[in-house]
């Protein structure tokens, strides 16, 4: 009788031994799945994102945005036309190169005004460029290796009946909380790139402002807020490639409890972190 309940207890260690490898070894697959997914979202530029969303923010730009901008530019330049003459005793002692100057800076102006999308573009081709950069040096660094997956195993196989359950338990509620991670990261990849086609779509109207001394700061920053919101990328990255470095350790900790909720906290701890990197980004940019 007790080598039947010998077998039947070797069996369901077995059972246990495999979904907890299932659920913790899915875990870290999810971990390098979920980096290279961020990589391929937020290292691609809002041209290539989703053409047919583009397409639709550049004719909303170029086609109702840019006549109210060239009305702006407009109010912009006779303004800083008349503060060119009132500034030189009010007309009674003016040189006659300030006018070539004005006409120098409305050139400018329309220039920067007409060629309004190719600069935004520009400023998020660096950025996915350094996000290229980073991805290949994160990728690289959070790869889960046979034998730390093996040493695990073996540790669980040594355990009795009882904490194995409990281990199962546990890897299956991380399981869920990786579930709701999913979720998250959905929201704020997507949200941002929402927030970069909201940005794309009002361009003219700040960059019409920017060669005026006294309402230019509107256009230096949204200029700062284009290079916050693209180097945002940057920081979700990096806070992945910590959150996955973290991760690893669940498989080398004695205690497979206690490593287990570990993974949870910092579960919690990437959600909260990731909801902190867009306006961590415009801190570091000084845009508000």
């Amino acid at each position: 009788m007790q080598s039947i309940f010998d077998a039947i207890t070797e069996w369901l260690k077995g059972l246990l031994v495999e979904g907890i490898m299932g659920n913790l070894g899915g875990l870290f697959t999810n971990v390098n799945e979920q980096v290279g997914e961020i990589a391929a979202q937020v290292g691609t530029p809002p041209a290539a994102w989703n053409a047919g969303v583009f397409s639709m923010i550049r004719q909303l730009s170029e086609t109702v945005i840019l006549p109210i901008a060239g009305l702006v530019l407009t109010f912009v330049m006779t303004y800083e036309l008349i503060q060119m003459l009132i500034d030189h005793n009010n007309l009674h002692n003016f040189d006659t190169w300030i006018f070539f100057k004005w006409i120098f800076k409305t050139f400018i102006a329309v220039m920067i005004l007409s060629n309004t999308f190719n600069i935004v573009m520009a400023v998020f081709d660096v950025s996915q460029q350094v996000i290229h950069q980073s991805a290949g040096l994160i990728q690289g660094s959070t790869a889960v290796t046979p034998e730390v997956l093996n040493n695990m195993q073996t540790q669980l196989e040594a355990m009795e009946l009882g904490p194995l359950l409990g281990i199962f338990l546990q890897s299956f509620f991380v399981q869920f909380t990786m579930t709701a991670l999913n979720i998250v990261i959905f929201v704020i990849v997507y949200g941002r790139m929402i927030e970069i086609y909201l940005m794309t779509s009002l361009a003219p109207i700040p960059f019409a402002t920017s060669v005026n001394r006294e309402v230019g700061h509107m256009g230096q920053n949204y200029f700062k807020s284009l290079f916050a919101v693209g180097f945002q990328g940057m920081l979700i990255m990096v806070c992945m490639a910590i959150y996955a470095v973290l991760v690893q350790s669940i498989a080398t900790d004695g205690d497979m409890m206690n490593a287990i909720w570990t993974c949870v906290g910092y579960t919690v701890l990437l959600c909260f972190v990731l909801f902190k990197t867009g306006s961590l980004s415009k801190s570091i940019f000084g845009a508000h």
